[in-house]
């Protein structure tokens, strides 16, 4: 971004467009204050200083997928183009990249925009790896959460109203009064929320709310938002109401279930679909807490790295254990998330209405036996192979060499039953354990050494034992030399 538009950003936060973007509370899923507790177990990190040294998250220059097309735009070699019905959002999902069949619909009033939400109207959610954007019917902006390598979420307004000169004016200062709390783990990130929804959208005085990731149980994913597809008989949230404000945590959970059309339920002729599929909901849930997490790691790191350096300690000497711990803790965490050691299991096949989970799975990578972390299960769990796609994400490589490197390291334990893997996977079976590392060392860059080593091994070993555990050529020792203390 030109240095002339970064002071139009920041001379728009002193004008009346202040008090838009001060309730930009979110973008995605989140927003507006609600009323009772909100359940975020075990994702409180504390505070994290993202605005000082050496984060600078307010200050220094970002390289997010809206940034750079903001870049392009402004020299010449891109365009938006605005149309009368969805104003620039069609042009926005096919500059950035993100299919309209990822499309969620969220009717809480869980957006600055609050007033055009409910369950008549609700707001269209569309994502890719790396971008959010949020539509709102006959909304004055377009809502954008774009991810920065190093930054975490960077948030962005896009102006519907037609424009000879169309920009994404940055909202950072008040969006993370919201964006930087318990549920994005203390860092510049995104969240869904499942709300107990009135019929009006907002959520029942007094009930509880909870912050959705893959391990949070089906029955308290999905309130406050439209949701169609098959899931067998257990219920969720989704496609229902409060009706009675004494008992705000009963719902008709059975008639919300396994809803494959909302005709009836709102006008849908406005938006880009009629459906919220359920396999993007699932996707949405895991990938925003894993940003979260990458982003946590990142900064975490930074800081010790920096704290040590201010401590006057050799550029050369090891970090204390206080500040290893810093960062490893996150890292652990992040180890957890990647390998969905905590997922939900499903109880029954989940079948989405759209070509969501085609359109999905099409865009990754694939070893030669033309597998790839982006294919599904749905049977049993949200993915065959579980590792999460986002270990291809610039935010990953992007981590610190000393996170990175630990991170590297855990995994390979893990996958090769190596003496550090520790307790917590049982979940991964033997097969499983050697079809992620096989897929990786295939597909992905930048691999340490020991990987290769690994793989190989691995390749050379008859599999899996009978006993489901890592084979007994994998399991003898890891590849890495013992963590430094």
């Amino acid at each position: 971004m030109t240095d002339e538009g970064r002071e139009t950003n920041r001379a728009c936060l002193t004008t009346g467009a202040t008090a838009r973007i001060g309730l930009i509370v979110s973008l995605l899923v989140l927003g507006v204050p609600v009323y009772g507790q909100v359940k975020v177990a075990g994702r409180d990190q504390g505070f994290v200083p993202y605005s000082e040294e050496p984060i600078r998250y307010l200050n220094d220059r970002v390289d997010d997928p809206v940034a750079r097309l903001q870049e392009r735009i402004d020299r010449g070699q891109a365009s938006l183009r605005h149309d009368d019905r969805h104003g620039y959002l069609e042009s926005v999902l096919k500059l950035l990249d993100v299919p309209a069949s990822s499309q969620t619909l969220v009717f809480s009033k869980t957006s600055f925009q609050y007033r055009k939400i409910a369950p008549a109207s609700p707001r269209a959610l569309y994502f890719n790896d790396n971008v959010y954007v949020g539509w709102v019917r006959d909304g004055h902006s377009l809502e954008i959460a774009s991810f920065d390598a190093n930054q975490g979420a960077i948030f962005y307004l896009l102006d519907q109203a037609r424009s000879d000169q169309p920009a994404f004016v940055r909202a950072a200062l008040d969006c993370t009064q919201c964006h930087v709390a318990a549920g994005t783990r203390g860092v510049p990130g995104v969240l869904v929320r499942s709300i107990f929804a009135r019929p009006s959208g907002s959520q029942a005085t007094g009930s509880e709310s909870f912050i959705t990731g893959h391990e949070s149980p089906l029955r308290e994913r999905f309130g406050g938002w439209y949701v169609t597809g098959t899931h067998g008989g257990r219920e969720h949230m989704g496609n229902a109401f409060v009706r009675d404000p004494s008992k705000p945590e009963e719902l008709d959970r059975r008639a919300g279930a396994n809803v494959v059309d909302l005709s009836g339920r709102f006008d849908a002729t406005p938006y880009l679909s009629g459906h919220s599929d359920i396999v993007a909901h699932l996707v949405l849930a895991h990938q925003t807490q894993m940003h979260n997490l990458i982003t946590l790691t990142n900064f975490q790191t930074r800081l010790a790295l920096h704290a040590h350096a201010r401590s006057g300690a050799r550029p050369d000497a090891p970090l204390s254990s206080s500040l290893r711990e810093q960062f490893e803790k996150p890292a652990e965490e992040l180890v957890r998330y990647l390998l969905f050691a905590d997922e939900v299991t499903l109880d029954a096949p989940v079948t989405g209405t759209t070509t969501f989970a085609r359109e999905f799975a099409s865009r990754g990578p694939r070893d030669a036996k033309g597998r790839s972390l982006r294919e599904f299960d749905l049977d049993r769990r949200l993915f065959r192979y579980p590792c999460s796609y986002l270990i291809y994400s610039d935010a990953f490589d992007a981590l610190p060499s000393l996170a990175r490197d630990h991170v590297y390291r855990r995994l390979l334990d893990v996958l090769t039953g190596g003496p550090q893997a520790g307790r917590g996977f049982d979940r991964l079976s033997a097969a499983d354990r050697r079809a992620i590392l096989e897929i990786l060392a295939a597909t992905k860059s930048n691999l340490p050494e020991a990987w290769k080593q690994a793989a190989s091994e691995t390749a050379a070993s008859p599999g899996p034992n009978r006993s489901g555990g890592p084979s007994q050529t994998a399991a003898r020792s890891s590849p890495y030399p013992c963590p430094c203390p």
